[in-house]
C-alpha cells in the first residue's frame, strides 16, 4: 500500500513539473493583445512607429521626440498586458520634456512573434537602433525597466557599456535579481533552477553597467519581493541610488511618488535639466 502511495505521489509529481516547464513561458508571459490608440491611453502626442528586429520582426510601438538637446527615455515593460497599460506611468516624464519610446514587445498588442528571453533582448537592441537612427546618441538614452523589463534594461545597459557607449542612466522599478530567484520564491517546491529556459540573470549582469542606476521597490511587494531588489542593488557600481517604499507593493508605485523619485534621481545624476513640473496622472 505505502509503494502504491509512493507511486501516485511520483507520478502526480513529475506530471506537475513536466506541465510547469512545457508551459512556462505561458507563465512568464502574459501579453495583452488589444491595444489601444495613444489618445486612447492619455498621451497623445505619442505615435505608432515600426521597430525593425535583427531577426526579421517588426514590432510597432509608440514614440515621442524630445525638444532639442533633451534625452529620451526608452520604457521596457513588464511581463503583462501593453504599452496601452502604460501612458499614465510615462505622462510625468512627457510632461517634464522627454522624449519616450513606449517598446512594445514580440508577441504583445498584436505584434508579431512570441516573447523569449532572447527576443526581447532583440526588441530592445531594435528601439536602440532606432533611436540612433533618429540621431540620438547613447548619453541622451535613459534606459527604464519595469518588472521584468528590469531585466532587458540591465541587459541592453551592460551591453552598452561595452561597446564604449553607456547610457545617460538606468532606472529599476521593482526590478528582479534573476528570475530563477522569484520562481524558486514563488514555487519552493519545483526545481526550477534545473528547468528555467528564460532566466534573466540580472544580478549577474548589473556589476557591467557603468551608467548611473536608480532602484525603486515597494517593501510590500509579494509579486518581486523586496529581498531581491535589494539583492540586485548591492551588485550595481556605483554612482547608485535605492529609493525603498514602506507602503508600495509591485504594481502601485505610481501611487507612491515613483515618478518624482525618477525625475529627482535624473536631475541629480545630470541627465536632465529641471525644466518643467511633471504632472502626474492618476491610474485609471
Amino acid at each position: 500500500m505505502l509503494t502504491t502511495v509512493v507511486v501516485v505521489v511520483v507520478v502526480v509529481y513529475g506530471a506537475l513539473v513536466a506541465g510547469m516547464y512545457l508551459g512556462q513561458r505561458k507563465l512568464l508571459y502574459v501579453p495583452g493583445q488589444v491595444l489601444p490608440s495613444p489618445e486612447a491611453a492619455g498621451v497623445p502626442e505619442m505615435s505608432p512607429v515600426p521597430l525593425a528586429t535583427a531577426d526579421g520582426l517588426v514590432l510597432m510601438s509608440w514614440y515621442a521626440a524630445p525638444p532639442p538637446g533633451r534625452p529620451t527615455l526608452v520604457y521596457l515593460h513588464g511581463n503583462g498586458g501593453t504599452i496601452g497599460d502604460r501612458g499614465y506611468k510615462v505622462r510625468p516624464y512627457l510632461d517634464a520634456g522627454l522624449g519616450v519610446l513606449l517598446v512594445e514587445y514580440r508577441g504583445y498588442g498584436g505584434n508579431p512573434g512570441s516573447p523569449t528571453e532572447p527576443g526581447l533582448y532583440e526588441d530592445g537592441r531594435a528601439a536602440l537602433a532606432f533611436l540612433e537612427a533618429q540621431g540620438t546618441r547613447s548619453n541622451q538614452i535613459i534606459l527604464y525597466g519595469e518588472s521584468l523589463g528590469s531585466g532587458v534594461a540591465i541587459h541592453l545597459a551592460a551591453e552598452m557599456a561595452r561597446a564604449g557607449s553607456p547610457v545617460a542612466a538606468l532606472t529599476l522599478e521593482a526590478p528582479l535579481s534573476s528570475v530563477v530567484d522569484i520562481g524558486a520564491a514563488h514555487y519552493p517546491y519545483v526545481p526550477v533552477r534545473w528547468l528555467l529556459k528564460d532566466r534573466f540573470e540580472s544580478a549577474a549582469k548589473i556589476g557591467g553597467v557603468s551608467a548611473p542606476v536608480l532602484v525603486v521597490h515597494g517593501e510590500r511587494d509579494s509579486v518581486v519581493p523586496i529581498r531581491f531588489g535589494r539583492t540586485l542593488f548591492a551588485a550595481a557600481q556605483e554612482p547608485k541610488k535605492a529609493v525603498w517604499i514602506a507602503e508600495a507593493a509591485h504594481n502601485d508605485l505610481a501611487e507612491y511618488g515613483l515618478a518624482e523619485a525618477v525625475l529627482a534621481f535624473l536631475v541629480e545624476r545630470g541627465a536632465i535639466r529641471p525644466e518643467r513640473e511633471p504632472t502626474v496622472m492618476k491610474m485609471p
